[in-house]
């Protein structure tokens, strides 16, 4: 931050905060804090105010009321108190979270406090994540099983994908009693939430069973986690770079060259997926799916059909290359058409339009004679593509042009009293081709 500043206090919360805003945010920048009322971001709150004649920079408060505590009323009043008495603006955004959410309680809940921080207008949004909640953190992932990005823990400075503001954590060099201290110094008042002493919870469990064990026989073991992280942060950059130096060569949009992955060595090839995964913003599969998708890609036979559900995603390879691709739908009816001007094939996911013309198309006296369906393909379906020409099956059409297995099964069909009159990016029946002068109906896929 590019201001004269005036000594700071030797106190080392102040100092942190400080150091963090003159290294990220520039002057008269918008930032958001999220208050909880407990005792950290409390305490972060009180350290912003003090430094507000030093930096110039507007400060909002939000607090997200989640409704799972019969004091959840009460810590939203004491946090709209609590700004109002340092004269900031604050909103109360309430959300609602079933105790029996598949993802778990504690999972809903962040995941819709995300969401609420996602929208807020501004340039940063300021959480009071400290050096413990680190080191917990480091823990949490290196029990999942996480390699170097999930164990660098978290960032101090965070852009995360649809977030208007970035993410600042300016606490994560302080930990949890020298915040107790500050808040002891300065008489600050803040709330508890009975369910941080509930053990169930996994992070729970680490705080006040595992972390106090490890201090007692490991002192400092805190910060070394804390540290440890910030070296796995490195290691994940470095991993970064590489990928993005293997994808220069490798990525070209879409596509992922296989070849390209089977000229690397396993580790670094296993890196260049996640990196061409993480591209296309679909969350990462767990190890074992992952390196599955590895071997189809590498080992698998040069026509072998590979598909690997990745989950959100299925990965494909196709022609030497790897893409993503969203799953299949449903298998859905065939739906029948009585004139309209376009129909939605929800077996093919998409909008047909069935344009007249003249001299071009489908007969439409033929179509008026017959009942007119739409639908995919099921198998077997044959196609003459020329007048006097043999009758030639789908599946060899559809190789030839070389459309990719996962849009074949997808591709909108029309058929006439049960004949294949029209098959989207192959042609027409020529047989029930519309000749000069003589109306027609056009069908083609919408473009949205």
């Amino acid at each position: 931050m590019a201001v004269t500043r005036k000594p700071l206090p030797n106190k080392p919360v102040v100092a942190a905060v400080a150091d963090a805003l003159a290294r990220h945010v520039p002057p008269h920048a918008r930032l958001v804090l999220g208050l909880s009322g407990g005792l950290d971001s409390v305490a972060l709150l009180h350290v912003l105010c003090s430094l507000r004649d030093r930096y110039p920079f507007e400060l909002r408060v939000v607090h997200v009321h989640h409704g799972l505590s019969h004091h959840a009323d009460d810590w939203a009043d004491f946090c709209a108190r609590l700004c109002a008495s340092h004269g900031l603006e604050s909103s109360i955004h309430r959300v609602e979270i079933a105790r029996n959410d598949a993802a778990g309680i504690e999972a809903a809940a962040r995941r819709e406090r995300q969401r609420i921080f996602a929208a807020i207008d501004a340039d940063f949004l300021l959480t009071a994540h400290q050096q413990d909640d680190q080191a917990e953190t480091l823990l949490l992932q290196l029990l999942r099983g996480a390699g170097p990005k999930g164990l660098a823990g978290m960032a101090e400075l965070q852009s995360r994908p649809g977030w208007r503001a970035a993410q600042l954590r300016p606490l994560l060099g302080v930990t949890r009693a020298g915040l107790q201290d500050y808040a002891h110094l300065y008489g600050l008042d803040w709330v508890d939430d009975e369910s941080n002493q509930d053990v169930c919870y996994r992070r729970n469990a680490l705080r006040r069973q595992v972390m106090p064990l490890l201090a007692a026989h490991f002192p400092g073991s805190g910060a070394t986690l804390a540290r440890a992280a910030t070296l796995q942060a490195d290691a994940a950059d470095l991993l970064e770079d590489l990928a993005r130096l293997d994808a220069e060569t490798a990525i070209a949009g879409e596509r992922l060259d296989c070849a390209q992955l089977v000229g690397l060595s396993r580790a670094r090839a296993r890196n260049l997926l996640r990196h061409f995964i993480e591209l296309h913003g679909q969350p990462m599969p767990n190890s074992r799916r992952l390196d599955e998708a590895l071997h189809q890609l590498r080992d698998a036979g040069r026509d072998a059909r590979v598909c690997v559900g990745l989950g959100t995603v299925d990965l494909w390879r196709f022609r030497g290359g790897a893409y993503l691709v969203p799953p299949a739908p449903a298998p859905a009816a065939q739906v029948r058409w009585r004139g309209e001007a376009s129909i939605w094939v929800a077996a093919a996911g998409v909008c047909v339009q069935m344009e007249a013309v003249t001299g071009a198309g489908l007969k439409r006296d033929v179509l008026a004679a017959g009942e007119v369906t739409l639908g995919v393909r099921q198998g077997g379906e044959r196609l003459r593509l020329h007048p006097g020409g043999p009758h030639r099956s789908l599946k060899n059409l559809l190789q030839e042009r070389a459309i990719p297995p996962w849009q074949r099964d997808r591709l909108p069909l029309l058929w006439c009293a049960g004949r294949l009159a029209w098959a989207a990016g192959i042609g027409l029946d020529a047989d029930l081709g519309a000749g000069s002068g003589e109306a027609g109906v056009l069908p083609r896929i919408e473009q949205i």
